[in-house]
C-alpha cells in the first residue's frame, strides 16, 4: 500500500472519533428527536463547516479526493480540535500544515525553566521563532546581561544586537553573525506575512536599524542550525560558544538554545563569570524559623517587618 492509501483510512476513523465527541449542543444546535448518532451526523458537520454532505462524506470516507486548508481549517473548528488534533489533520489529509497565528508562544511553562536552569554553567535560553526571549538561565545572563543590551530593554535578541552601537555589540563578528540571524528569522516569517504582529516587528526594526532593513531586503533564508560564534564580555574578554538549537514538544516554533564553550579558554571564562555572580549575587541563606511565628510571604506575617 502506498502512504496515501495507509492515510487514508486513519484520516476516516480520526474523524468519526471527532465527530461522536461533538455534541449538537456543543454548536449550539437543538438534540433533536430519534437521534442515534452519539455525536453530530455528517450532514450537519458538513453544514456547520459550509461544505457540501457529499464531499465530507468522502472525506469522511477516505475517498481520494483533494482539501484545501481553508476546508480543513473550516472542519477542524466544527469538530472543535486543539493544535495537536488540527496538525494530525492536515498531515493525514496530505496538505502542508502551518501553525496559526497562536501558535506562536509567549511563555514556556515552569517544566522548561527547570530544564535550561539545570544545564547551567552553561548558557541557555528558549526563543520563539521571532527571537523573543522567552526564557533564559542565570549562565545566559552572566554572558550577555551587559549594561549596554541592558538599556535596551527588549525582550527580543534580534531588536537588542542591532539597537546597540557596534562597539557594545556582544557579538564579535556582527557582520558575519547578524545576517545568519536575519536569515533564520525570515525562514519563520513565511508562515506569519500579514500578521500585524510580525508586520509591525519588521517595520520597526527597519526603521531603528538600516543595517537589518538592508539584511531584510536581501531575502536570504536559513533555517536554525549549530554554529560557533564568538561573543565579547567585559569581565573576561572573548569567548568562542557552540550553540544548538533544541525543539520543544508541544510549543510550534520555540527552540532552546544552549551554549557550549568551544576550547578550554572558553570553559575557564565561563567558570569566572559564574564564580563572579556567586559573589556578587551569593544566593540567599536557609531562614530559621521560630515555632509560632510566620516568615514573610505567609499569613499572619507583617507587610513591612521591622529591621
Amino acid at each position: 500500500m502506498t502512504t496515501t492509501q495507509r492515510r487514508r483510512p486513519e484520516l476516516a476513523a480520526f474523524l468519526r472519533s471527532r465527530r461522536a465527541r461533538v455534541t449538537p449542543a456543543d454548536v449550539g444546535m437543538p438534540p433533536g428527536f430519534r437521534r442515534r448518532t452519539p455525536g453530530l451526523r455528517r450532514e450537519e458537520v458538513a453544514q456547520l463547516s459550509g461544505v457540501g454532505v457529499t464531499w465530507y462524506t468522502w472525506l469522511e470516507q477516505g475517498r481520494p479526493i483533494n482539501a484545501s486548508p481553508q476546508v480543513l481549517d473550516a472542519v477542524a473548528r466544527t469538530l472543535r480540535l486543539d493544535h495537536p488534533e488540527r496538525e494530525h489533520l492536515y498531515h493525514l489529509a496530505e496538505v502542508p500544515y502551518e501553525p496559526g497565528p497562536a501558535g506562536l508562544a509567549q511563555q514556556i511553562e515552569p517544566e522548561i525553566q527547570g530544564i535550561i536552569d539545570a544545564l547551567d554553567p552553561h548558557p541557555a535560553v528558549v526563543y520563539n521563532s521571532r527571537y523573543d526571549v522567552l526564557a533564559t538561565n542565570p549562565a545566559y545572563r552572566d554572558l550577555f546581561v551587559v549594561p549596554a543590551t541592558v538599556e535596551v530593554a527588549a525582550p527580543n535578541v534580534l531588536w537588542t544586537l542591532f539597537s546597540v552601537p557596534e562597539k557594545d555589540c556582544p557579538v564579535v563578528y556582527r557582520d558575519k553573525e547578524l545576517p545568519v540571524m536575519v536569515a533564520t528569522l525570515r525562514s519563520s516569517y513565511g508562515r506569519h506575512v500579514g500578521e500585524p504582529a510580525w508586520e509591525d516587528f519588521i517595520r520597526g526594526l527597519s526603521a531603528v536599524s538600516p543595517y537589518f532593513a538592508e539584511l531584510w531586503a536581501s531575502g536570504e533564508v536559513i533555517p536554525p542550525g549549530p554554529r560557533v560564534k564568538t561573543f565579547r564580555h567585559a569581565a573576561v574578554g572573548e569567548l568562542r560558544m557552540t550553540s544548538v538549537s533544541l525543539s520543544i514538544n508541544g510549543l510550534p516554533e520555540c527552540r532552546i538554545v544552549a551554549y557550549t564553550p568551544e576550547d578550554a579558554d572558553a570553559r575557564r571564562k565561563v567558570a569566572v563569570l559564574r564564580e563572579r555572580r556567586e559573589k556578587l549575587w551569593p544566593p540567599p541563606t536557609a531562614t530559621v524559623r521560630r515555632p509560632g511565628v510566620p516568615t514573610r510571604g505567609e499569613p499572619g506575617a507583617a507587610k513591612n517587618p521591622a529591621p
